[in-house]
């Protein structure tokens, strides 16, 4: 029997068990009715005014910068504006994997991240697009042909060489549309982060943070869910899994992150798995001074499993997963092709923190999870 055979059934294993406890969790009432004493709106203060709120901002003024790098790009395509575009390109995609997770209040209302991140893009849909010259990119139905997957096909998937790629934008005859084309969509990121900001600065930011209701409808508890939905599905799964073949037994390299530029691909793992322990320890956007966190509200209930903090484990878990991410090749494409078992070995790390999150920590706090992963796991 192969060893990844082996591994897939010990994980299909886990995965019964992890339903059974969760399922049986699922029978509590809606009103959790919490009897600790922990202040759970310096929580939510700490979550909006050094967490997301700053994130927003920051990755606001970075897609700023790629709109005009995009708009200097097509008035002059270029090799040097060509660098320049991909430069910030790439800075902007990472500033976004610190806010992809609070897919919350306005973020959700517009569906946010469904519109910046849906991978793997459509390039026959895109294409089809730019040759009608006609679209609205608002449409539900035009996520997969916008957002950052998006600009990885106009930036590195064009053409095989970068001589080639400038000439569509430059001498191509429907040349003007391509350039169009790319602005839109950076225009488009740079709206709709707009919009959530705003809202974020104006009315929710209170609405949130005033919400302490220990039940499914409190702020709290619905941005737990919100926060390991995005651990489990977008980040384990997505970014990991599902290209892996960790769910099907077959790998499906195509669906890496930025897969027409796969070096950047482990890059952008890094980032959304720091962002993501970063935030559990309530670690303020853009420096090292921690708040209350899922960390420090877990060590007020000294909630412990196996004779230690859960806390600790929890970040444990944290650098195991990094440890076995530093391992992989920078594309995790090319890893996938060479050596798909240590992609498969940075799934296990990361589900099992999937546990801890989703099971022991929810019990901790008393919350019930309000959602099914419907990745097919």
């Amino acid at each position: 029997m192969s060893q990844p055979f082996i591994k897939m059934k010990k994980f299909f294993f886990s995965l019964l068990f992890v339903a059974f406890v969760v399922g049986c969790s699922d029978d509590s009432s809606e009103d959790n009715s919490s009897t600790d004493n922990f202040d759970r709106q310096a929580m939510l203060v700490n979550w909006a005014d050094n967490l997301i709120i700053p994130s927003y901002t920051s990755f606001q003024g970075e897609v700023e910068v790629l709109k005009n790098a995009s708009e200097t790009f097509t008035e002059n395509p270029t090799q040097e504006h060509l660098e320049a575009l991909r430069a910030v390109y790439q800075e902007a995609y990472l500033a976004f994997q610190h806010v992809s997770m609070y897919e919350i209040g306005p973020a959700e209302t517009v569906n946010y991240r469904g519109f910046i991140n849906t991978y793997p893009t459509d390039a026959e849909g895109i294409e089809n697009t730019i040759a009608s010259d006609s679209y609205n990119l608002e449409l539900p139905s035009n996520r997969n042909i916008q957002g950052f997957p998006a600009l990885d096909y106009l930036l590195y998937g064009l053409a095989e060489s970068d001589a080639e790629l400038l000439a569509v934008y430059s001498t191509n005859p429907n040349a003007d549309a391509y350039k169009n084309y790319l602005t839109n969509v950076s225009q488009r990121i740079l709206d709709l982060t707009g919009a959530v900001l705003t809202e974020w600065n104006n009315n929710y930011r209170d609405t949130f943070v005033n919400n302490t209701s220990s039940s499914n409808t409190g702020s709290v508890d619905r941005f737990t869910n919100d926060f390991i939905i995005y651990y489990e599905k977008y980040l384990r799964s997505g970014k990991v899994g599902i290209p892996a073949g960790a769910f099907s037994g077959t790998v499906q390299p195509t669906k890496v992150e930025s897969y027409y530029h796969p070096s950047f691909s482990k890059e952008l793992l890094k980032e959304a798995l720091l962002a993501t322990q970063n935030f559990f320890n309530g670690q303020s956007a853009g420096n090292s001074t921690n708040g209350a966190s899922f960390k420090t509200y877990l060590d007020y209930l000294d909630s412990m499993k196996d004779g230690e903090q859960l806390s600790s484990l929890i970040n444990d878990r944290f650098e195991n997963s990094f440890q076995k991410i530093n391992e992989l090749d920078a594309s995790l494409l090319q890893q996938i092709e060479t050596d798909n078992n240590k992609m498969l070995e940075t799934f296990d790390a990361l589900q099992s923190n999937v546990i801890l999150l989703k099971i022991d920590m929810l019990q901790a706090l008393s919350i019930s999870v309000d959602y099914v992963d419907s990745d097919g796991d």
